[in-house]
């Protein structure tokens, strides 16, 4: 359990932070109630133990500000001055406990294991409730296909265990949608849920975002800032296109997943975190394992539990049900009524492709229930579908990275600028399109 110890004396809190550690407990100290709402602020705890007697602000004073703001955390109060009005002041305004110093250590003992059973069972309680709410787990998830209820089954029984989930497929297949899935069947529900998207930032700003920085790390860094991994306490942290992370960051990403803790950039404090850390790729890294792009004992540290995730060509019978449910939703924000699609508008979103998957669907239906004059959304609202792959003439030109512009170039026309379309078309995800847009030096289609 994390317990924060505040006594302005500071052999009191050596005592009992001592004690507590050799129990198992992640211990910190603060030697005044400012010190120990700033470092509540940075990162919580499920107990604090303060005395009552102490400069600045007493301890109900900090016992009345801590369960405004963390009304699930426990106080036990500790003071040499012992008065009944103090003691049924401090369990009125919400104190788990109150204790006369010298501490007696077996009965603190006594007093945390109450309060760490009454945390557990307040924890399993949610948990338990959040699994009768939910409509068959995850009313978000539409299909009915065989290939989607597999990957139902797989989310219901990952949800279970607290390991390590690597989601792989295509992008837009709904990677962040399932990994959210995850995280709301799990008993970290309760906690955060934070997602970054390791291909949408250069390598320097990701670190910084993941590990967070000491003041005066680097020019510019005026203040401390807080990283996504800590952040991320007690929750689960959602590291999208992994397959993208340079050789250096995946170093630091495997010492993490060895250690479970890190060091902010310009700090030397190690930082331990709770958390369950969701992975998800559309590449193929068994290839860049092979090609020495990608380290095997981090591809073994992530691919503890796999989930697949079929491209939406493969879910053809889920195609219709997707339909209805943006239909619905894009309606709803337009204001409009709509009762559906004509026949022919069905065939033509049926047998199309998708090489943009759920998300370049979702896109396709908003802009048709925008452009729709009627009640129903017909063949001529859908113009632009095709299932011709972008066609890139290569004019004698072989070079690479000049292939690869022209490809993003074509794909910009043929969705007349759209970003999510044009990523679609070319299977990547539009963080990165974006990304290589700027690399190339690309002007925006007007």
């Amino acid at each position: 359990m994390r317990i924060l110890v505040i006594d302005d004396e500071q052999s009191q809190r050596n005592l009992l932070a001592g004690y507590l550690t050799k129990q198992g407990h992640e211990v910190r100290q603060a030697g005044s109630g400012p010190e120990a709402l700033a470092l509540l602020e940075q990162r919580g705890a499920e107990t604090a133990i303060t005395d009552m007697r102490m400069p600045d602000m007493d301890g109900l004073t900090l016992l009345e500000q801590i369960k405004s703001r963390y009304p699930d955390m426990q106080v036990v109060v500790i003071t040499a001055f012992a008065t009944v009005e103090n003691a049924v002041t401090a369990m009125k305004q919400g104190a788990a406990d109150y204790l006369l110093k010298p501490v007696n250590l077996e009965q603190l003992t006594l007093i945390l294991k109450k309060i760490e059973d009454s945390l557990n069972l307040v924890a399993e309680n949610r948990y338990l409730k959040r699994k009768l709410e939910s409509v068959e787990s995850f009313p978000d998830m539409i299909g009915q296909s065989a290939a989607f209820q597999k990957t139902l089954a797989d989310i219901s029984q990952v949800c279970q265990s607290d390991t390590t989930v690597l989601i792989r497929g295509e992008s837009g297949t709904g990677k962040e949608l399932v990994a959210r899935a995850i995280h709301s069947g799990s008993k970290r529900a309760n906690g955060p849920f934070l997602a970054v998207n390791c291909a949408a930032l250069p390598e320097t700003l990701l670190e910084s975002e993941l590990f967070g920085y000491e003041r005066g790390a680097f020019t510019g860094a005026q203040k401390r800032r807080i990283g996504r991994f800590e952040l991320a306490d007690r929750g689960s942290l959602f590291l999208d296109e992994i397959g993208d992370l340079s050789p250096t960051m995946q170093v630091k990403l495997l010492r993490v997943l060895e250690t479970r803790s890190f060091e902010r950039l310009g700090g030397s404090e190690s930082i331990k975190v709770d958390i369950r850390l969701i992975t998800a790729t559309n590449r193929n890294l068994e290839k860049k394992i092979a090609d020495g792009s990608f380290r095997e004992d981090l591809f073994f540290r992530l691919n503890v539990v796999p989930i697949n995730l079929p491209p939406l060509r493969e879910r053809k019978d889920d195609i219709l049900l997707l339909v209805d449910h943006f239909i619905k939703k894009f309606a709803a924000k337009s204001d409009k009524h709509i009762k559906g699609l004509t026949p022919e508008a069905k065939d033509i979103l049926i047998n199309y492709n998708w090489p943009g998957n759920i998300r370049e669907l979702e896109n396709v239906i908003e802009r048709a229930v925008v452009l729709t004059r009627s009640d129903t959304i017909d063949k001529a609202c859908l113009s632009g579908l095709t299932n011709a792959p972008v066609a890139v003439s290569f004019g004698g030109d072989l070079n690479l990275e000049n292939l690869e512009k022209k490809a993003i170039l074509e794909a910009l026309r043929q969705s007349d600028g759209k970003i999510i379309e044009a990523a679609g078309l070319l299977g990547i995800h539009r963080n990165t399109l974006r990304l290589k847009i700027k690399h190339f030096g690309i002007e925006p289609i007007e």
